[in-house]
């Protein structure tokens, strides 16, 4: 009898990745694919998303784009009936859409209110109820269902001047815990990856003061990409995963544990 339980790939899985129009989400996304995963994207950017869905098809992955506004309820309920009525099943969801660029370089007492709410209302309630959505097609899974929410290692170390993002990704990774004790029972696996600064897009406005500290700190002293990251998200929406929940695992290259 094997030892080995599942594999390290996602053939004949379903997953949905939000915010996956560009950088790291489009990563992710493609990454699942290759891995043998329909994907499906979801996000606000409705044309890139198609983009990006398109070029991913050209190179023979299975992938579809969809609209999703994180800040709109029923913009995510309407999402929900969309993949159930197009799809009928769900075994993975990648909650890696979040408000994130230009925000930072405020101290505490700078930050407005409507920026902090905003952030909180995308990055923590989205996160809720994107999983609220999709959790009855995760727990129906015949697959076991996959949960992995974008986290951060800035709730981690407690990055300075960015106190709103940083407090909202540290509610995902309570956030992570919690559920991964209520749908544990379903078969549903919930974890978080914590990764560092990732070079894209997203983070071209990070001083460059903060971006050489992630590399003179980093075990591994060398810039981030988003290839860094996406074996950890493959493994975690994958059947070799079954037995790893409430976890938050830091992809950071040493620069900070969990």
């Amino acid at each position: 009898m094997s030892v080995i339980k599942g594999t390290i790939d996602l053939a004949g899985r379903t997953v949905l990745v939000s915010g996956a129009a560009r950088g790291l989400g489009a990563a992710f996304a493609e990454a699942c694919g290759r891995a043998g995963a329909r994907v499906i994207i979801a996000d606000i950017r409705t044309n890139l998303a198609q983009e990006t869905a398109q070029g991913l098809c050209g190179e023979g992955l299975d992938v579809a784009s969809y609209a999703v506004d994180l800040a709109d309820p029923g913009s995510v309920e309407q999402l929900g009936a969309d993949i159930v009525r197009d799809y009928g099943c769900l075994d993975g969801l990648l909650n890696n859409a979040a408000l994130a660029t230009g925000i930072g370089g405020k101290g505490l007492d700078e930050i407005d209110i409507e920026t902090w709410d905003r952030v909180m209302t995308i990055n923590v309630r989205g996160t809720w109820l994107m999983t609220k959505a999709f959790a009855p097609l995760l727990k129906a899974s015949s697959r076991g269902g996959r949960l992995v929410n974008l986290a951060s290692d800035t709730a981690l170390w407690g990055a300075p001047n960015l106190l709103h993002y940083v407090s909202s990704k540290g509610a995902v990774m309570a956030m992570t815990r919690s559920l991964s004790r209520e749908l544990g029972p379903f078969g549903v696996t919930v974890n978080a990856i914590a990764p560092g600064l990732v070079r894209v897009e997203a983070t071209d406005y990070v001083p460059e003061e903060r971006k050489q500290l992630y590399v003179d700190r980093a075990a591994i002293p060398r810039a981030q990409l988003p290839a860094d990251v996406v074996g950890t998200a493959v493994f975690l929406l994958s059947d070799a995963s079954g037995f790893v929940s409430g976890q938050v695992i830091p992809v950071n290259g040493g620069f900070i544990a969990a």
